[in-house]
């Protein structure tokens, strides 16, 4: 019998347990002076009333979420031997998708490892520890990385929303290593990375495939890459051959890494770069009368949390009003969420609302979601965080 401490779930509250949800939230959990006392992030074996185990579970007292399961059996231990194990599992799946090491190398419930995503830019790693399970494990899964893919630097970038939530503070640390500069090579482009002074971890995975659409529908294009980030959607066309290329954020560092990339790269004769909040300058220069050949609209989450979604619903119907009026006759949008909270429909709605609102008829070309990199678990929806429509318009 395994030594680890029990949590016993309440008469009538495992039915979601026994269903395979890799989740137990607090109002399951018999909360008793003894579970409470549990540190935060403990590994535990988890039992309903009637005495059927299911399995091992990172556990904390304190979040909504109180357990996340790591293993269907009871016995198992939770050491160096098993994060070794389960990195390599993920690790041989990437190593099967992609011919590169470029790819997230681990997406937190789907790959096993709740709470944990691992970016691999090479031999460069992004942690980022979510929950307190795994903040508590992350020397182990050091261990792991360092004998498995023994990288040069491994940052933790420690940032997201829900670690308030798992009582964690937010962090970022050069973990490993003495600098954390790296690339990714993507559509015969090699872009810079900065973990430490980019957004999230550096670079944005899950758009990978999307990307390599819009580039392939740029060829002799003008292209606007709105909310461009590092560029990775305009770059990638004016590799695949787009005419011109304005790329558009509000962010000073992201587009001096983009127009850096443009300049190693040779691209820099076909690339702008405009500085300016994206819907402002979508609206002055719908104005303005400016049209293209490809608009991407690719912006970060409008919704942080539930209560956020009819505002983001309503942002994201004005981003496709104003994208589409953009869009040369004949031409294409690439308009994405990222907002988990955002069901599927609800924003393809939104976009059609927006489109009508433009009085542009459209065609979908593709409704896509992430990368295979970011696999979804099966019990989980919310981990198919990432919808996108390609369309042409009329």
């Amino acid at each position: 019998m395994s030594d680890l401490p029990a949590i016993r779930l309440l008469p009538g509250r495992d039915r979601r347990a026994k269903a395979g949800h890799p989740w137990i939230f607090s109002n399951e959990v018999a909360m008793t002076p003894a579970a409470r006392a549990i540190p935060p992030g403990s590994a535990v074996r988890v039992e309903g009333d009637d005495g059927v185990r299911h399995g091992v579970h990172h556990f904390n007292p304190h979040s909504l979420i109180a357990a996340r399961r790591l293993s269907r059996d009871p016995e198992a231990a939770v050491d160096d031997a098993f994060w070794h194990d389960r990195i390599a599992d993920a690790l041989r799946l990437r190593d099967r998708l992609f011919p590169t090491p470029h790819y997230r190398l681990a997406h937190a419930e789907a790959d096993g490892l709740p709470g944990l995503v691992l970016d691999r830019y090479g031999d460069l790693i992004a942690l980022q520890a979510n929950t307190a399970g795994m903040e508590s494990a992350t020397p182990a899964i050091l261990r792991a990385l360092d004998a498995l893919v023994g990288p040069r630097a491994v940052v933790a970038r420690n940032e997201a929303a829900v670690r308030a939530l798992e009582g964690l503070p937010d962090a970022t640390a050069l973990l490993r290593g003495t600098e954390a500069t790296g690339t990714v090579e993507e559509g015969g482009v090699s872009f810079s990375v900065d973990p430490l002074g980019g957004q999230k971890t550096g670079w944005f995975f899950d758009q990978r495939e999307n990307r390599a659409r819009v580039a392939a529908l740029s060829r002799g294009e003008t292209v606007l890459d709105a909310f461009c980030h590092t560029g990775g959607f305009g770059l990638q066309a004016a590799a695949a051959g787009a005419a011109r290329v304005t790329l558009l954020d509000r962010s000073e560092h992201a587009l001096a890494t983009a127009t850096a990339t443009a300049r190693r790269n040779g691209l820099e004769g076909r690339v702008d770069a405009v500085r300016a909040e994206a819907m402002e300058a979508l609206e002055r220069m719908g104005g303005q009368g400016t049209r293209f050949g490809v608009v991407v609209a690719d912006p970060p989450a409008f919704a942080k949390a539930r209560k956020d979604v009819p505002q983001a619903v309503r942002a994201y119907a004005r981003l496709a009003r104003l994208a589409a009026g953009l869009v040369a006759p004949g031409g294409i949008l690439f308009v994405a969420s990222c907002s988990h909270h955002v069901p599927s429909g609800e924003f393809a709605d939104a976009v059609i609302a927006g489109l009508q609102r433009a009085r542009r008829d459209a065609r979908i070309l593709a409704m896509t979601g992430a990368g295979p990199d970011h696999p979804v678990h099966p019990m989980l929806p919310e981990s198919a965080y990432l919808k996108a429509l390609t369309l042409q318009l009329s």
